[in-house]
């Protein structure tokens, strides 16, 4: 497999965005600010106990969430500093340093695969330019039959349209599109996507 480039997270921040980034959600934390939102929209879709992936889970918000609701959950970043601050806050989960687009978890047996793939908090907009799919596909090989994928982005930094040909590309489908994590109805003017993708 070709190594794929760098994403964007690596090569169009400046030095020190890393740690901001962390102390920013540190910061959000210790003054109450609600964190979870996306995460309890996943807990909401599947059953007790479920495995599920956060992938690109940037310090943990998310999986830490998820995992202290009782399911199984593998995260995945491809910034060892947000990685550390994972493990530091959130400990329980197992936390991974990772390219998702080179996503290969393997157990024992086989490829591990999840019954809900979350993937928030820009992710899609800062992989590597024009890897949208190759992301896309990878996170799909990774996702059981009967499952999802959650996905939510700023439509400025990344179209519906690129986005929706990424999803055809990685013989995904959209099932439901939100304007909120907090299920607010999808409209043409929506500065937010929230997008649930299933198999096709």
């Amino acid at each position: 497999m070709t190594t794929p480039p760098p994403p964007r997270w690596i090569t169009e921040t400046e030095p020190g965005h890393s740690e901001w980034y962390i102390e920013r959600f540190r910061t959000m934390a210790a003054e109450g600010a609600d964190l979870a939102g996306e995460a309890r929209l996943v807990d909401a879709m599947v059953g007790r106990a479920a495995r599920i992936l956060d992938a690109g889970c940037g310090p943990g918000r998310i999986g830490g969430y998820l995992h202290g609701a009782g399911h199984d959950v593998v995260g995945v970043d491809v910034d060892p500093k947000l990685i550390d601050a994972a493990l530091e806050d959130y400990p329980g989960p197992d936390w991974r340093v990772g390219d998702l687009a080179a996503l290969d978890l393997r157990d024992a047996d086989d490829r591990l695969t999840f019954d809900a793939i979350v993937c928030a908090g820009n992710v899609l907009a800062f992989v590597a330019p024009d890897t949208e799919a190759l992301v896309l596909t990878r996170l799909r090989e990774h996702l059981a039959d009967d499952g999802f994928i959650v996905t939510g982005f700023h439509t400025a930094r990344l179209s519906v349209d690129d986005f929706d040909a990424a999803v055809a590309e990685a013989g995904l489908r959209v099932d439901l599109r939100l304007s909120t994590w907090d299920v607010k109805p999808w409209h043409d003017g929506a500065d937010f996507a929230v997008s649930i993708l299933r198999h096709v």
